[in-house]
């Protein structure tokens, strides 16, 4: 069986047609799916609307309602733990990633003659405005260079995997981290699937400015020390620039160039202070990283299969 994660904040306008859309593909698709949907403290009615219309619907369902807004990632993976499936692949509610997409994920992750544990959709094109595929290309660019490399370029809002794979992935228990992020660092065999984003048809989307700057925090601070290895690369170059300036002061003074009292002295004296403050920083940062490191609990390495033999 299929699970099909459904993460729901503010999606009451789109309810009926995700439904239907899932009541369709029930019918024209020959894979057997239960639909998983996470309310995720949504302040408007799609909940009760989710609640009386999905006794009335042919496939498998499950309705989970979190106590608050907790965040997207949260919710798909609550609704991971309460999937019941062999194979699992997340859906938006707002149906801006073809559902057929979805049971494709499906397809590959039971495809035993060339095995995948999971299964990342790949944007190759936006029908969203043109602020918005600027932001994002900024975005994932950034995200790309600075924090995992992997990341498809127009990067990644639907995946799907098989039960090994959640398992693994929500053994990963972190607060204020990036579950895309962590699909990618726990490795395993992947593909891809294309497609082309859909124009939103309804309401509008809860991924703020501020939600988006957040998320690109958590990532950076869980998965990269970049923001350490600059202080100390910074500390590093201030130290070799005081030297040149040191030496320049020094020269200056006993040229006779600088006839204030006590300035040469001050001068360097701040920029040695300056520069040793950011290598130190750097370094004292690198410590608390390692530290940081061993708290997350990750474990050293993962292991995809054992095979004994005689």
């Amino acid at each position: 069986m299929l699970s099909i994660i459904i993460p729901v904040y503010r999606n009451e306008e789109s309810i009926a047609t995700l439904l239907k859309t899932l009541e369709n593909e029930s019918i024209r698709s020959d894979q057997y799916f239960e639909a998983v949907f996470v309310v995720d403290g949504s302040p408007d009615r799609s909940y009760e609307l989710l609640r009386d219309q999905l006794a009335l619907v042919s496939f498998k369902a499950k309705l989970v309602l979190l106590t608050r807004n907790f965040g997207s990632f949260a919710a798909i993976r609550m609704g991971l733990s309460y999937a019941e499936g062999n194979f699992f692949a997340v859906m938006a509610a707002d149906l801006q990633e073809p559902p057929e997409v979805v049971f494709e994920m499906g397809k590959i992750l039971q495809d035993e003659s060339d095995p995948a544990d999971v299964v990342i959709g790949v944007r190759n094109g936006r029908n969203d405005p043109f602020m918005s595929r600027i932001a994002s290309t900024l975005f994932w660019g950034f995200y790309r260079k600075f924090v995992m490399k992997e990341i498809p370029e127009g990067g990644v809002d639907i995946f799907g995997c098989n039960k090994q794979f959640r398992d693994t992935l929500l053994s990963l228990d972190e607060q204020h981290s990036s579950l895309i992020a962590q699909i990618f660092w726990l490795g395993f065999r992947r593909k891809t699937v294309a497609y082309t984003r859909k124009e939103r048809l309804h309401g509008k989307s809860a991924w703020t400015l501020q939600k988006k700057i957040s998320y690109l925090s958590d990532s950076i601070f869980s998965f990269t020390d970049l923001p350490i290895r600059l202080l100390i690369r910074v500390g590093m170059i201030g130290a070799l620039s005081i030297a040149i300036l040191g030496f320049a002061v020094l020269l200056s003074k006993l040229l006779g160039f600088i006839s204030v009292p006590g300035y040469t002295v001050i001068i360097l004296a701040m920029s040695f202070i300056g520069a040793l403050n950011l290598f130190s920083l750097g370094i004292v940062g690198s410590y608390a990283w390692r530290a940081y490191e061993n708290t997350k609990n990750r474990p050293i390495a993962i292991s995809l299969t054992v095979l004994k033999f005689k």
